[in-house]
Parts: C-alpha cells; sequence; structure tokens
C-alpha cells in the first residue's frame, strides 16, 4: 500500500489532508512540524509527502532540502502546500527538491491531480 505522510502544523489541516488521501488508497501519518517529519522518514520512508511551507521548528524547504540529502530521501515524491502565490516561492520549493505544488485550500481533486503529475498515482 502507498504511504503519505502529512506535514502541517495546523491540525484540522492534517485532519483533511488524511481524509482525502484515505479516500484515494493511502495509509496516512502525520507530523506537526518539519524536525517531527524527519525523524518519521528516517525510520520509515514514505511514498508521497504532503507538506506545510510555513511552520515552527523546520519549515517545509528547510524539511525538503534535507530530506533529499536522506538515505532514500530521493524517493518520496514531496507535494509543497502553501498560501504562498509568488512565483519565486514556488520556484524555491521546487529548486529546494519538490516534486509538486499545491495552493491552500486544496481539495480532494487537486490533491489526486497533484499526486498523479509526481508518479504516485496512476
Amino acid at each position: 500500500m502507498k504511504t503519505c505522510l502529512v506535514v502541517d502544523d495546523n491540525r484540522v489541516i492534517r485532519k483533511v489532508a488524511r481524509r482525502i488521501l484515505e479516500d484515494l488508497g493511502f495509509q496516512v501519518a502525520e507530523a506537526s512540524d518539519g524536525a517531527e517529519a524527519l525523524a518519521w522518514c528516517r525510520v520509515d520512508m514514505p511514498s508521497a509527502i504532503l507538506i506545510d511551507g510555513q511552520m515552527p521548528v523546520m519549515t517545509g524547504l528547510e524539511f525538503t532540502r534535507r530530506l533529499r540529502t536522506e538515505p532514500g530521501g530521493d524517493g518520496p515524491r514531496v507535494v509543497f502546500c502553501s498560501e504562498e502565490t509568488d512565483l519565486d516561492r514556488i520556484r524555491e520549493a521546487l529548486d529546494a527538491g519538490a516534486d509538486e505544488y499545491i495552493m491552500k485550500p486544496f481539495d480532494g481533486e487537486i490533491v489526486a491531480s497533484k499526486l498523479a503529475c509526481a508518479g504516485v498515482m496512476a
């Protein structure tokens, strides 16, 4: 079964994302910041990661950069989520190693589309 790690400091957003991803057939784990997510990945690398850009402790950008240097860290498809609309910020996320970018708020159709574009879903 495909796994997805949802990383966001907002519990409500994590729960919404969990519901969407479970409906898409993913086994879902949650983390509230990038440091917690990195620790999780070191134990069990997921198929995909849906990560918020702005979080305390470790931002989404910091997490993505560090993930890509970890053993096996090139494997997960990273979908970066943010309210940021500036093209330079979007490019920064993609340059850091994100595979796709989603604008908040998002819905199931958008998540499914971006995961398909990232090669996680058929």
